[in-house]
């Protein structure tokens, strides 16, 4: 018995096993699932879960049904003006029949699909990028474009099993020597609006340091006539006063102003004249010695 079980039943445990694995198989609801039976496409319409084959009769493929991506290299191109743009793109794709997709690209190579739609794209950014100039390619009929290469894309790839979802330019530059060129002038000119600017300034500030120096010779001048105008008004209120004075009193005033003269002429001790005694300057002096 022992042996029966040995030569017999495991054997035909484990060709059952065997069987059982390659008779099942699970679908992702992510994925598409082909059948095939001996090389020929059964069906592609294989819902998600789990689901039986026969062995080595029936095989299955399966692909991603999701979006993809295809994120292209940024490529050079020329406008309708002969100039150079560097344009950077991305398409959004997906299998729409996954039979036709598998027949067209070699058992359903997604290397090969996005080689086939970066062809597209690129032929068509070169077609609509000649017929238009810098400024319509990047503000005025940028959206434009991008309709016209999603529904060319979109005609190109419908027969292989792809739907062309979007088309976007993610960015569109002058190559990097016309950048330098660009910047170059750029500086340039701001450079010459700078040195204007300056300019302006500097004859600003003349004009305003001119005006200043006139103003201050103005208020100078104007305060230096008050103080004559003043100096002169208080000599002849002075002199008006000593006539006044002298007029009350001639002779105190006279011996007043001797003093006065006295006091300057001799105001250090080094002071000296020389006059006769008999000068009228020390007329004082001598009525002060006289008997």
């Amino acid at each position: 018995m022992d042996r029966m079980i040995k030569t017999v039943l495991i054997p035909a445990v484990a060709v059952l096993l065997v069987l059982v694995y390659f008779s099942v198989y699970t679908v992702d609801e992510r994925e598409y699932a082909i059948k095939f039976r001996l090389g020929e496409v059964l069906t592609d319409d294989i819902g998600p879960g789990l689901h039986f084959k026969t062995p080595f009769i029936n095989n299955v493929r399966k692909l991603d049904r999701r979006v993809q991506t295809l994120d292209a290299d940024p490529q050079r191109f020329l406008t309708a003006e002969n100039k150079n743009l560097i344009v950077d793109s991305f398409v959004k794709w997906r299998i729409t029949d996954p039979t036709e997709f598998y027949v067209s690209f070699g058992g359903g190579n997604f290397q090969m699909a996005n080689s086939r739609l970066r062809e597209i794209v690129q032929q068509g950014l070169r077609d609509e990028f000649g017929q238009r100039t810098v400024n319509e390619v990047i503000s005025g009929e940028r959206a434009e474009v991008m309709r016209i290469l999603r529904e060319s894309a979109e005609a190109a790839t419908n027969e292989v099993g792809i739907e062309v979802l979007d088309v976007r330019i993610k960015r569109v530059d002058l190559p990097e020597d016309v950048n330098e060129s660009i910047f170059e002038r750029m500086a340039a000119a701001r450079e010459r609006v700078a040195r204007e600017l300056r300019a302006l300034g500097e004859e600003a500030g003349e004009r305003i340091r001119a005006e200043a120096d006139r103003r201050r010779t103005v208020i100078l001048a104007e305060a230096y006539r008050d103080a004559e105008r003043m100096r002169g008004e208080g000599d002849a209120q002075a002199t008006a006063t000593y006539a006044a004075a002298y007029d009350q009193e001639p002779d105190f005033y006279s011996f007043y102003r001797s003093l006065e003269a006295y006091t300057t002429s001799f105001r250090n001790k080094d002071d000296m004249l020389v006059l006769s005694p008999d000068n009228e300057f020390f007329r004082y002096f001598n009525e002060l010695q006289s008997p």
